[in-house]
């Protein structure tokens, strides 16, 4: 009996480490999603300018593109997060420093 506590728990561990180590990478990748996309809603917006003359309905049409292809989670609210975000944080090293 012991012999098989032994085996369940040395392979529960296993399991319980690989399962955390796959949550930090998903969390990693998606973090840089929206970092990503809030990157390059940023840059359209000011095409080049210091400042953006970005209307709302473009960001309203972008999310309602995203939220057809690809479901929920890309609301406008949504996308205005993921701007906030990168001008949070306009450098990806600064936020894997700062998450990691």
């Amino acid at each position: 009996m012991e012999l098989q506590n032994s085996l369940f728990n040395n392979i529960a561990q296993i399991i319980s480490e690989a399962r955390q180590t796959a949550y930090r990478s998903s969390n990693s990748i998606m973090l840089r999603m929206y970092w990503e996309i809030g990157r390059l809603i940023i840059e359209d917006e000011q095409k080049g300018q210091e400042k953006a003359a970005y209307g709302k309905a473009t960001l309203k049409n972008l999310a309602r593109q995203l939220s057809v292809e690809f479901g929920r989670g890309f609301d406008e609210r949504n996308l205005n997060n993921m701007r906030a975000y990168y001008r949070s944080f306009p450098i990806w090293n600064a936020v894997r420093t700062e998450f990691g």
